[in-house]
């Protein structure tokens, strides 16, 4: 059984015991249980239920494993030729690692 949930405007396939790292959610704290209820789609053994937008009554719990976790640096570099002119600037994403406990539908 699994579930495409969205999260901070993301969409993510849940399946149970499954850890993903999700867009940095504020006030999280480690061991703490959070439940997302915006399941758009649940497949419980070959019975697809898609949801308009969202599945009633569906819900994937989730505790947080570590609440912040920084992404590797991408390097933005700007340059416009024989103009002597170039930027460079460094960017790392921040995620919160999440393990999904049970998928309810």
């Amino acid at each position: 059984m699994y579930a495409i949930v969205e999260i901070n405007g993301q969409q993510f396939k849940a399946e149970q015991g499954k850890k993903i790292f999700v867009n940095h959610i504020k006030d999280a704290e480690e061991g703490q249980t959070i439940e997302f209820d915006k399941v758009l789609l649940v497949d419980n053994e070959g019975a697809v239920t898609v949801g308009t937008p969202s599945v009633e009554g569906a819900k994937v719990v989730c505790e947080v494993v570590n609440p912040l976790v920084k992404g590797d640096k991408v390097i933005v570099f700007k340059m416009k030729r024989r103009k002597d002119s170039r930027k460079r600037n460094g960017f790392r994403a921040q995620y919160t690692q999440v393990e999904i406990k049970s998928v309810i539908a």
